[in-house]
């Protein structure tokens, strides 16, 4: 599904990113992991075109002879490919309403089925129940619920979560598990999740990869994640 080579990048004169080789597999839910500041939201801001990788290889969606190349197209381009993306701190906009936050996450999709904004309703029910309210006066699981949902608009084959757990009352974060599963296993959505919440991680991935000073040092399946590397690469 995903495939990233040889991927390096830097801000200025730091290297943030040294020779990324990952695999995200079809239909896996995969949690990126490391400590603060070991590159987790800039690899995720690289796939998405939001910074710019200095070498390497980003592949989406095919074997190597016939995957698309991210590096050759532009963000906006990238999210019509596929790739639903819902960023740390969630970015809606704050002063548009529910209604207005989701019809945003409908440009970049160039078929829209009819139902679309009724399936988000059917995840997420109390977003209908406030369509005229105003993204900024949502509560924090609210608001993540609405970003959620707006990246599933887009009907991606890759949904993309970046810490989708902080600052979010414990119900809403099972709902979010729950939601990951559900989708994972009905439609085979591949998802690629940063979140530090170990408790979470061991419940909803499938497979982890772990970070550490900008480089990847280990991954598996989530079985596999031992309480030596939690000890080594994870707790502060």
């Amino acid at each position: 599904m995903l495939s990233i080579k040889g991927l390096n990048q830097f801000y200025g004169g730091s290297h943030t990113l040294w020779d990324i080789d990952m695999e995200i597999p079809s239909g896996s839910r995969t949690c990126l992991m490391g400590r603060n500041g070991m590159g987790k939201t800039t690899l995720l801001r690289c796939v998405m075109g939001l910074v710019p990788a200095s070498s390497g290889e980003i592949l989406f969606d095919g074997d190597s002879d016939d995957a698309k190349d991210l590096r050759k197209v532009s963000a906006d381009v990238r999210a019509s490919l596929g790739i639903g993306f819902v960023p740390q701190g969630r970015e809606i906009f704050s002063q548009l309403s529910v209604e207005e936050n989701l019809r945003m996450g409908l440009i970049a999709k160039r078929e829209r089925p009819a139902d679309a904004l009724e399936r988000v309703y059917t995840q997420f029910p109390v977003l209908k129940q406030m369509l005229r309210r105003r993204g900024g006066d949502l509560s924090g699981g609210q608001q993540q619920q609405l970003a959620i949902g707006r990246a599933l608009l887009l009907q991606p084959k890759l949904l993309i979560l970046d810490e989708p757990c902080e600052g979010i009352q414990p119900n809403i974060v099972h709902e979010i598990g729950d939601l990951i599963l559900r989708l994972n296993a009905e439609t085979g959505l591949t998802v690629l999740i940063v979140e530090q919440k170990l408790p979470f991680a061991r419940r909803v991935a499938s497979d982890f990869r772990i970070l550490d000073k900008g480089r990847a040092v280990a991954g598996g399946v989530i079985g596999e994640l031992s309480d030596e590397m939690v000890k080594h690469h994870l707790t502060v």
